[in-house]
């Protein structure tokens, strides 16, 4: 989870507990069994100590309330999200699927596109890198669509812009890998002796890494994630599924095959060039 998401969270939290109390604040004032004679609903509401703490004592006996407000936010802000990141998605398709300067793996003229946003340091995309080898492995017919979205620091960028350069030396997929594999917090050092261990030109890497294209193409790809409300790492989109977070193989099958089941979409044809 991002500290953007973080934040959020906890600012769902404390708008909720002001609006519930709020809400409770102008039950209590207007309904008659809590109004104090010969005083307007509008001067009730306005607060007292004992007013106060009648709404203390019924939120504090009363918690549920709270949650179930939140959780009922929470719901329709992800079917909120869920709705935005669809309808980007048609209107963005060939930026998913097609874009020139995202690397692809697996079987490049394969039937389904398989296409993953992530970030060399998230621990979360570490995690499903086996997962990844595994669906890919297990699917002849899957075409992996690699997107550098570099959201957790400056180490990240620099993986970013390293991994997209190494994609210009015709090795994208074995430094990708490998960066994944790396012990500790990636950043330059790391980077650098990933890209000799692989055998990559190293001074070429540092001067590809300086293109204007590259930083362009990773602002294209943080862009693109903000418009299918993909806010942290990893992200998914399968056909026309967009997935948000870390997921087993499993779930990853069963997407894909529904992708594949669903050929005559446009958005499920994606694969194909």
């Amino acid at each position: 989870m991002t500290e953007k998401r973080k934040r959020s969270s906890i600012m769902v939290w404390l708008l909720f507990t002001v609006a519930v109390v709020g809400a409770a604040g102008v039950w209590f004032a207007l309904d008659p069994g809590f109004k104090i004679p010969h005083e307007s609903a509008a001067d009730n509401i306005v607060s007292t100590p004992a007013f106060d703490k009648r709404v203390r004592d019924y939120l504090l006996a009363n918690p549920e309330v709270i949650v179930e407000a939140v959780q009922g936010l929470e719901a329709r802000q992800r079917e909120a999200e869920a709705n935005e990141g669809q309808v980007a998605l048609s209107a963005r398709a060939d930026e998913v699927f097609r874009d020139p300067d995202s690397p692809v793996g697996g079987n490049p003229q394969g039937d389904v596109t398989l296409v993953e946003f992530f970030d060399y340091n998230c621990p979360y995309c570490r995690q499903v890198v086996s997962v990844m080898r595994e669906a890919e492995s297990g699917d002849p017919q899957l075409r992996i669509v690699y997107k550098e979205f570099p959201i957790l620091g400056p180490g990240s960028v620099f993986a970013a812009k390293a991994a997209l350069a190494a994609h210009r030396q015709g090795q994208y997929t074995a430094f990708h890998t490998a960066l994944m594999q790396a012990k500790g917090k990636v950043g330059e050092a790391t980077v650098l002796q990933t890209a000799a261990e692989v055998g990559l030109d190293t001074v070429r890497l540092r001067k590809d890494m300086d293109d204007p294209k590259v930083q362009a193409a990773i602002d294209r790809n943080v862009a693109l994630a903000q418009s299918l409300r993909i806010n942290g790492t990893p992200g998914f989109v399968i056909g026309d599924q967009v997935l948000r977070g870390a997921t087993d193989l499993a779930t990853m099958k069963t997407l894909i095959a529904k992708a594949r089941a669903t050929t005559d979409t446009p958005l499920a044809k994606e694969g194909k060039n």
